[in-house]
């Protein structure tokens, strides 16, 4: 795991923290292949340069984020803005349920809508699986 994502993870108060890094060690035993950065001040992977999933610090606890979460047919995540990207918000560790997670990551690896090239698109978006 990229440096940075261990730095964000440890500036958290300790509840945060411990989200984050069982999230961070979830995301990356799924996808020890994707690229993982900080981007826009958050942690993020990316597949083929498209991003997949990603995590920040609320002012109420910890968002999971799936870019193409709204394809998942996951009555547990909620739709975040205007595109595809659905989450899930944690208050505390005991809240994280490993299984949904590791499924989410399954189907997140399986299902993407190119947000990599959406800027080039005019805002329109393709199914890429």
């Amino acid at each position: 795991m990229n440096k940075s994502i261990h730095d964000y993870n440890d500036s958290l108060i300790s509840r945060d923290s411990e989200i984050c890094t069982l999230l961070a060690f979830e995301i990356c035993g799924i996808m020890p292949d994707a690229e993982d950065k900080i981007w826009h001040g958050h942690p993020v992977w990316f597949l083929d340069g498209n991003p997949i999933v990603g995590y920040s610090k609320l002012k109420t606890g910890v968002q999971l984020l799936f870019w193409s979460g709204q394809s998942f047919d996951e009555s547990d995540l909620s739709s975040v803005g205007n595109y595809k990207a659905a989450g899930i918000d944690f208050i505390t560790v005991d809240q994280v349920k490993i299984d949904d997670v590791r499924r989410w990551l399954n189907k997140s690896t399986l299902i993407q809508w190119d947000y990599k090239n959406i800027v080039k698109r005019k805002g329109l978006l393709e199914r890429l699986k």
